[in-house]
């Protein structure tokens, strides 16, 4: 028993961290976007920052908390005898709770851009999208959308 509780925790850490980045980023579509209308404007970007996205969890930290807690209580049962045993099991399963839950949301965290943009009629506006292209200060740009669905690409 005692040789599978590394491999459980690493098996549902690692399943903690299967967020859904894909729609961060300025090269995928939503499917209710495909074969719809999208406005253009044309600006120029006039600064960028990295910044983080904390993406959502499918699980909604159920499986980093919960897998933390009982892999944490199964850890805290290990300790002491009677009564003792009793609250380093409680001691293990919150602490394992508080660290899975950390580390799902660690690893649902990804890079990206903060571009501001100065579009063409004149308005500033910003961006966040996923870091996964490269873009630069001075740097021709298209907004792809309106609203919240909004796209930065190079011109």
């Amino acid at each position: 028993m005692k040789h599978l509780l590394p491999i459980a925790a690493f098996s549902l850490l690692t399943l903690a961290g299967c967020a859904n980045t894909s729609p961060y980023s300025g090269d995928v579509y939503s499917g209710n976007q495909a074969k719809s209308s999208q406005n253009v404007t044309y600006g120029t970007l006039v600064a960028i920052r990295p910044v983080q996205i904390q993406a959502d969890s499918r699980t909604g930290n159920l499986l980093g908390g919960g897998g933390g807690a009982i892999i944490g209580g199964l850890l805290g049962r290990q300790v002491g005898g009677g009564s003792g045993r009793d609250l380093a099991t409680v001691a293990g399963a919150l602490g394992g709770a508080m660290a899975g839950t950390a580390a799902e949301d660690a690893s649902n965290r990804i890079n990206a851009w903060e571009m501001e943009i100065r579009t063409d009629s004149g308005e500033d506006v910003v961006v966040v999208q996923r870091a996964d292209r490269q873009f630069e200060a001075g740097q021709r740009v298209r907004l792809i959308g309106s609203g919240r669905n909004v796209q930065v690409a190079p011109y």
